[in-house]
């Protein structure tokens, strides 16, 4: 998979974007206005011929050409500033069957929960150290690691191995970091899950996740609000 650096989810509600050059990975939330702004100058149209192509298209339906230019010419110097007119890594869409929360079952074995743990503590590490790009060319490596993909008990297991293991640590373990230890804690016993970073707009968010081939796992019970939209999938390459 290429070495993208900016990511985006883009649907009728707007585009998200997330920025990997960042420390922590920048997103940057743009309304449907914004979004057809962001499309033009990404597929080519000078950023100067776009805002005058949708002052024109605005003009038809009654605002006032005037501002629509002066709000356009605002977000296109912004958005030029921080870098991202830039081509964006669109994953590809994932039909997602099903949400499953994490519970008290099933019990992870011994084997489970010890990866759990290793998995945590190497997330941290990663998330504390690194850059995320350089994080997500991590996880990358992890996914070299052989084995066979996860049955959906099977990462429900390492979901409930890791929430065992946050609740040994100290500190804030919040969507990034259980992501990503639950998704190494399944490369390290031999299963393969996949690594989201995504965003949803109606309430506006950024999530982290795992998945498998047609569910989500893992989730908070308390929060019921999707679908979140894949911006970058990190799966295995094997």
């Amino acid at each position: 998979m290429t070495a993208a650096r900016i990511c985006a989810t883009d649907t009728k509600d707007g585009v998200a974007v997330i920025d990997l050059r960042t420390t922590r990975g920048k997103w940057r939330f743009l309304d449907p206005v914004g979004a057809d702004l962001w499309r033009k100058v990404v597929s080519g149209t000078p950023r100067e011929h776009a805002v005058e192509e949708l002052v024109a298209y605005w003009a038809q339906r009654g605002a006032d050409p005037e501002q629509v230019r002066a709000d356009m010419n605002a977000l296109g110097y912004r958005l030029d500033a921080e870098g991202l007119f830039t081509a964006a890594l669109h994953p590809p869409a994932r039909k997602t069957t099903q949400v499953r929360y994490v519970d008290s079952e099933p019990r992870p074995s011994a084997r489970v929960r010890a990866a759990g743990h290793v998995g945590l503590a190497t997330a941290l590490v990663l998330l504390r150290c690194l850059p995320v790009r350089l994080v997500v060319h991590a996880a990358r490596l992890a996914a070299r690691l052989p084995g066979r993909t996860a049955s959906p008990e099977e990462a429900d297991a390492v979901c409930v191995a890791v929430r065992g293991a946050v609740g040994w640590w100290p500190g804030r373990a919040a969507c990034l970091e259980e992501s990503l230890a639950a998704y190494l804690a399944a490369a390290l016993t031999g299963r393969r899950v996949t690594w989201v970073l995504g965003a949803r707009f109606v309430p506006q968010g950024a999530h982290a996740w795992i998945a498998t081939a047609d569910a989500v796992h893992g989730q908070e019970p308390a929060d019921r609000v999707w679908p979140y939209r894949a911006a970058l999938s990190v799966e295995s390459s094997n």
